[in-house]
Formats: C-alpha cells, structure tokens, sequence
C-alpha cells in the first residue's frame, strides 16, 4: 500500500455491494450507459462486501461482459466504510464517484455531480431532498445530520448519501473506519478541501433488501465522537480528557451540595449512597469515554505508521496486481 497508485484515468466510479444480487445486472447496465455518455475515461470498480448472496457470480459475470468494470471480492463481511475505501485505493481515476449499489442513487446524475466539482471544489455531496424511504429513517436522517453538522461545524444537508465526487487527493482511504463514510464531507474540509452540494434523484428500492436498522446508531454516535476529537484535537487528543474531567469535577462539585442541602433540609439519610453511585457511574463513563477514544486514535496511527489497510481481499477481477505483495 505504500506505493502511490497511478491515475491512469479520468473517472472511477466505486460502488460497495452486499448482497444485491438482483440488483447488479441493471445497475451496471445503467453506469455503463450514463458514464459512457460523458466522453471520459473511465472505470466501474465494485466491492464485493463478503456476500453471501449470489452477488459474487453476478459481478464476475459483469466483468467478464465488461473490461470496464472491475471486481474487489473482500474475504469477509468488512463494512460500507471499507468497501468505499479499498475501491478509492484501488482506482486510477483522477475524480472518484461513490454510489450506492441498491439502485436507490441515480447514476444520470454523476454528470452533473462532475460539472460542479470543476467549479473548484474537492467534493461535491448528493442532496436527497425528496428522499424515498420510511418516515423513520428520515425522521433518524435529519436528526443525525443535526448533530454531525453541530459536531464539525460543516453544514451539509445530506450527510447519508453515498453519492458524491472526490477529487482523488481530497480522500485518504487509509485514514477511513468504523461507519466514517457518513462523515466524508466534514473529513474533506478537515483536510483543507472545500465542498458543495447538490440536489439529486432517490429512487425506491425496487429489489433485495435494506441493510440499515437502528442497530447502527450507536456505531454512528460512537464515531461522531471520534469526529469531534478528529476535528477538534487532532494534533492535541490528551485536551479531550482534560475537559471531560474539569465537567466531571463540575458534576462532583454540584452533588456534593444537592446531598449537603438534602441534609440539612429535609434531614435524608441516603443522599450519600445516591450520591456515591452517581459519582462511580460518572466517573467511570469519563473514563471508557477517553480511553475509547484515544484507542482508536492510536490505532489509527498504528495502521498508518505500518503503511497496512484494514481490509482483506480474496481476489480481484480486471485489477493489476497489489502494489504491496504483503497485502
């Protein structure tokens, strides 16, 4: 991986899949008509997420229709944010366009993505403003969105949607964990790279199924955290745990005189357990909250010092030979 790969190309579209079976054939069929359209070179570059499908046969079956497209096929079930970032590494192309492989993107609309991203932006992020799905993952949408946006302090109305172009170097697929591709704008701004939005197409699911339920809110909160110290303290992570213990003194400071003032009011005598236990349970989410937090950051570095990704692949089809004979 430490290799800088070549870009060969002018366009590289990467598209994650798991579990889509019935979805692949159209949807490649829909990239090869729209893409060749534009005029550019390019490339279709499908993650194969572990499936255990018959996705796996159906995307060597395009690739073998199709020079065009090319196959990752990870060993295992690795996750979205990882399907995105091996495929970044993977691709030659000088723009990046990151979809959805459920067909719910509109791939009509990477021409238009790719017209204002020559206006001088590093990124430009899908607007599903008239989003097709339940009233519960709009609803569970919008309020993460808020708390992103309040977190980095990047206002994008969108944040969920896969489709966007990158400017290759607006993107370090080294540097991407856990659910962190929710939070790809705000990670490009952090680098120095200015964004823009804009509205495009949702269309229903139409085949397979959805694989987002309320199981992954507390992954998400878990990296809005991470987000936060990302942005925030960088270079300085030691100042999170510094804050998080001048409110923990905060919180100590003011019950100790609720329970000094449930004394000598009302005369109760269980204030001190109750206060005992509030200050155990505090002290103790202060502290899993900072070690959390600086195990991931030095787990980051650990994978950027030894130069290794975070995926493992099985194969690949219509894809030059890894850089790294050690991958």
């Amino acid at each position: 991986m430490s290799a800088k790969r070549e870009r060969s190309l002018d366009l590289s579209v990467v598209v994650p899949i798991y579990n889509e079976e019935d979805n692949i054939a159209p949807l490649v069929e829909d990239l090869l008509r729209e893409v060749s359209a534009l005029g550019l070179s390019f490339e279709v570059v499908l993650v194969n997420d572990g499936s255990s499908d018959g996705s796996p046969e159906r995307l060597d079956a395009a690739a073998q229709a199709h020079s065009e497209v090319k196959i990752i096929h990870f060993a295992h079930n690795c996750g979205q944010t990882l399907a995105l970032a091996a495929g970044m590494h993977e691709s030659q192309g000088r723009v990046i366009v990151c979809m959805d492989g459920d067909r719910q993107n509109d791939p009509a609309d990477i021409g238009r993505l790719l017209e204002k991203l020559d206006e001088g932006y590093a990124c430009v992020s899908g607007w599903r403003r008239e989003r097709q799905d339940t009233a519960l993952r709009r609803l569970a949408t919008r309020v993460a969105n808020a708390l992103v946006n309040r977190i980095t302090g990047v206002a994008v109305h969108d944040l969920g949607c896969t489709l966007k172009a990158y400017r290759a170097d607006a993107v370090d697929p080294r540097e991407l964990f856990g659910e962190m591709h929710r939070f790809l704008a705000p990670y490009v701004v952090s680098r120095g790279g200015r964004i823009a939005e804009l509205v495009v197409r949702h269309h229903p699911r139409t085949a397979g199924v959805s694989k987002y339920g309320m199981g992954r809110i507390a992954r998400v909160v878990a990296d809005m955290l991470l987000m936060r110290a990302l942005f925030k303290y960088r270079t300085r992570p030691s100042h999170v745990l510094a804050k998080l213990a001048q409110y923990m003194v905060i919180a100590g400071g003011i019950l100790f005189g609720l329970g000094i003032g449930l004394e000598v009011v009302w005369g109760w005598s269980l204030w001190q357990l109750g206060f005992i236990s509030a200050m155990i349970a505090g002290t103790g989410a202060c502290v899993l909250l900072g070690v959390g937090v600086c195990a991931e950051l030095v787990m980051r570095n650990r994978y950027l010092l030894s130069d290794r990704p975070q995926w493992v692949i099985a194969r690949r089809v219509n894809l030059d030979p890894p850089d790294d004979a050690a991958e």
